[in-house]
């Protein structure tokens, strides 16, 4: 559906040329999206070719040097936030501060089913699985969180990320997920929107954070 025809067949050496070429070129990132597995009911619609983004970007990283490693988007509800932390703080460590975390909600049920995450709460989950991260992406070795979902603290890890705050960009255009994005994200990654209607959202994106009291500035990816 937002496939090429060439990204079925591509490689690990077309996925370096893209990357290096990107690096050289001044874009701002590259982005490796996040599907454990595609039913047969939309894999003519989705393919079922996805990279694993950590895999992905940690590959990537070591073959560029300045651009930014953007997961866009992982669905970060269907893991454990300890979890994603780990993985994604090594990927940050090893690229040196690189990383730019983009979570989003999910939308295929059969994932959530098969690794038995309640597909109808992605919403709540993805609400403080987001709070758990800023935790456990933070500075402190060992990380505090006390949620209804999630529980942890006295738990090392090492290493840290090499940023001093991680940025987590929010993905999609569902109010729930732009009213997401404004109060809880450092920045904002459309999913589908007619460039007209950008404007409109993004104003909107910036009337809710401003409403929540959120000051810091948010990027639009």
């Amino acid at each position: 559906m937002y496939a090429e025809a060439w990204e079925a067949d591509a490689g690990p050496g077309d996925l370096v040329e893209i990357a290096r070429t990107a690096d050289r070129s001044g874009f701002d990132y590259v982005a490796s999206c996040d599907h454990v597995a595609i039913p047969r009911r939309l894999a003519a619609a989705m393919s079922t070719v996805w990279y694993d983004p950590v895999a992905t970007l940690g590959f990537l990283a070591g073959v560029t040097e300045r651009v930014r490693l953007l997961s866009h988007v992982a669905v970060v509800g269907l893991r454990h936030p300890l979890l994603t932390a780990k993985q994604y703080a090594t990927l940050d460590h090893l690229s040196g501060g690189r990383l730019i975390l983009g979570v989003g909600a999910g939308h295929v049920q059969e994932e959530f089913e098969v690794l038995g995450v309640d597909f109808e709460r992605r919403g709540a989950v993805l609400d403080e699985c987001v709070d758990a991260l800023r935790a456990a992406l933070g500075p402190d070795e060992f990380p505090t969180h006390h949620g209804k979902l999630y529980d942890f603290e006295g738990l090392g890890q090492l290493p840290r990320p090499t940023q001093e705050r991680v940025p987590v960009w929010v993905g999609g255009s569902s109010p729930a997920a732009v009213r997401r994005a404004a109060v809880r994200g450092d920045g904002w990654l459309p999913q589908g929107d007619p460039r007209d209607r950008l404007p409109e959202q993004i104003a909107r994106v910036r009337r809710l954070r401003e409403e929540a009291g959120v000051s810091d500035p948010l990027t639009v990816g």
